[in-house]
């Protein structure tokens, strides 16, 4: 893991906080956010359903809160680095009263290898990751075999990866990396078809905007 850890999958940019984000920051972090340690979390004193879901890279919340209102007998865990998004999604969690979401913040590669047990997770979402749309940048990006076999190995049998994005060349790699994997099978014959459940997303939104076209990959642990 020593080489994954030097190239990241994403750049800490300092975007603007809004005052409600750094008001939600200051006031709902200790509601809500579980603090990042080299330790296997104790899922039952943050969560209490069985079921546990893993949104990676969730943006600014818009559809983890979302999800997360409509199934409240499945548990949510958002993992996110960039702190406005997390102000968001906290401002989302106090105002819906959601009880089974909660947010990490650090790097989704350490949080599941340091603190998610294998066997765990019901499901993986992650919806629009930063594409890295220059070919010499490709090797930052997020799905790539390493990171598939971590995936797979916090799944709980017939637990599930759902992913989402606007850029082709990653929708074929991502369907070239799951489909490699002997563990997971796809639900469907290639491109899932997009489920009701799933509201847009504001990356999304600026994909259609640029006229991209949808790509999505639903794959189960067998």
């Amino acid at each position: 893991m020593e080489q994954r850890k030097k190239i990241k999958s994403y750049v800490l940019r300092t975007g603007r906080m809004s005052n409600a984000q750094k008001y939600a920051i200051e006031n709902y972090s200790n509601k809500y956010c579980i603090e990042y340690k080299e330790e296997m979390l104790d899922t039952k004193k943050f969560f209490k359903n069985e079921k546990l879901c893993i949104e990676i890279g969730f943006g600014m919340g818009h559809a983890t809160s979302a999800i997360a209102e409509k199934n409240p007998e499945t548990d949510y865990l958002g993992v996110e680095v960039h702190t406005p998004g997390v102000g968001r999604l906290l401002s989302e969690i106090e105002n819906r009263e959601l009880k089974n979401l909660k947010i990490i913040q650090h790097d989704a590669v350490d949080v599941l290898n340091n603190m998610i047990a294998d066997n765990s997770v019901h499901g993986f979402h992650i919806f629009f990751p930063d594409p890295w749309p220059k070919k010499k940048h490709w090797k930052r990006r997020l799905i790539n075999n390493e990171f598939c076999n971590i995936l797979v190995n916090k799944l709980k049998k017939d637990g599930y990866i759902y992913t989402a994005t606007d850029w082709e060349d990653y929708a074929l790699q991502m369907f070239e990396v799951f489909s490699s994997e002997k563990k997971l099978e796809n639900v469907y014959e290639k491109w899932a078809a997009s489920p009701l459940w799933r509201p847009e997303t504001a990356f999304e939104h600026k994909g259609l905007d640029k006229n991209h076209l949808i790509r999505e990959l639903y794959y189960k642990r067998v």
